[in-house]
């Protein structure tokens, strides 16, 4: 293994520098190299972000990258690409994103890399797939929902980049099974890995529920169900609030916290005012996701209404800090919800089903410290050695 951690220096190409992509290439333990992530940015959301925080402020330039406690050797850019948010720009942006990362690599006299990963398929693998071309490097991506399901299967001229880009790669990673079923549907011969995503066990545990409600100002008296995640269509956070006129009927003193931002964000908060939900479903906005703990220990139950997830490592931070998760039956979220000793299935874009679940949920007697540990499992640890391991493949 030390001849992977002694290499020097190693490029990373992302959509964002938060969460899961940032706690993943900080807990790769290289201190000997140096660490080079090249973020895409697009200048445009800069001024929508300004305009309306509550739609676009995460996908602001400065919102897409967090430098906190950013080791030494890590060194993170922003690499603005400039499009427009439709799919036939977005089609075209792949050589303006390996562009903008070749003007920094100039601009700050980065040296060659010895391997490149880029995570998400599309523009991010295309920009590595480019670079390879030019260093002659291994090159790895990690497909991660959307651009495995999704994209490659919207037209014969998706396919063709999505695909070209993949063949091009030395190794594929990607988060499930399920994913793995789409690219073997795509006829792709490169080798390809499913390692899921993890989550940082120093972050996400079990605390106080009562204090951690006190910190976030919630009524430590009511049933608490919370989800996380950006405010768009496929996320579901319209289905959750539709089920609550059932859960309030049979539990009016329940409420459901709505964290995230997004598009969806304002016709959200019309939905639940036109429901009369308002004392019954709060949306404060987007979390820093260093408070997420928080928000995870103040509930009772964690709820990922989904209509299509290809992992969801939220249900894994959730079931870290001991809460049980209801979660639509999509994608790779049965891999995470494998006995309803941790949580219970519900049927997608459906909810009668998940107001039955979520109500059974919360008449339901949890073992917290079994949920805690068989979310040990997908420590960030575990899912390192399997990165390494194919890092270790190619150097």
């Amino acid at each position: 293994m030390s001849s992977v951690t002694d290499l020097s220096p190693i490029y990373y190409i992302c959509h964002s520098y938060t969460a899961f992509q940032k706690d993943q290439i900080e807990n790769i333990p290289l201190q000997k190299s140096e660490i080079h992530t090249f973020v895409r940015t697009n200048p445009l959301f800069a001024a929508a972000s300004r305009i309306s925080p509550g739609r676009f402020r995460n996908i602001a330039p400065d919102a897409k990258i967090n430098r906190v406690s950013l080791p030494r050797n890590c060194h993170v850019y922003q690499t603005p690409v400039t499009y427009l948010p439709l799919d036939f720009d977005y089609q075209r942006m792949g050589e303006r994103h390996f562009r903008a990362v070749g003007k920094v690599i100039r601009d700050e006299k980065i040296a060659p890399p010895s391997l490149m990963h880029a995570h998400f398929i599309w523009s991010s693998g295309y920009a590595g797939m480019r670079l390879k071309e030019k260093y002659g490097v291994p090159f790895i991506v990690t497909g991660h929902g959307y651009d495995v399901y999704d994209i490659p299967f919207r037209s014969a001229a998706w396919k063709k980049r999505i695909c070209q880009v993949l063949n091009a790669a030395d190794h594929i990673i990607t988060v499930s099974r399920t994913n793995l079923e789409c690219l073997q549907k795509l006829g792709v011969e490169t080798p390809v890995s499913v390692i899921p995503n993890g989550f940082n066990a120093r972050q996400f545990h079990p605390t106080s529920r009562e204090e951690s409600r006190n910190t976030l100002g919630l009524p430590a008296d009511r049933k608490i169900i919370l989800t996380v995640g950006n405010c768009n269509r496929d996320k579901g956070q319209w289905i959750l609030i539709e089920a609550m006129m059932e859960i309030k009927r049979m539990h009016p003193d329940v409420l459901c916290v709505i964290v995230g931002s997004g598009e969806l964000y304002p016709a959200l908060q019309k939905k639940i005012a036109d429901l009369g939900l308002q004392g019954s479903v709060i949306m404060p906005g987007a979390k820093p996701h260093a408070e997420i703990p928080l928000w995870m220990n103040a509930c009772d139950i964690f709820v990922l209404p989904s209509l299509n997830e290809s992992f969801g490592v939220v249900n894994i931070e959730a079931l870290a800090c001991g809460k049980p998760v209801v979660a639509s039956n999509a994608g790779g979220i049965p891999e995470i919800l494998i006995d309803d000793a941790y949580g219970l299935l519900c049927e997608p874009e459906n909810p009668a089903d998940l107001s039955k679940k979520i109500i059974l949920a919360l008449n339901t007697e949890w073992d917290s410290q079994a949920i805690h540990e068989y979310a040990q499992h997908f420590t960030l640890d575990t899912v390192t050695k399997e990165i390494l391991a194919v890092y270790g493949k190619y150097l």
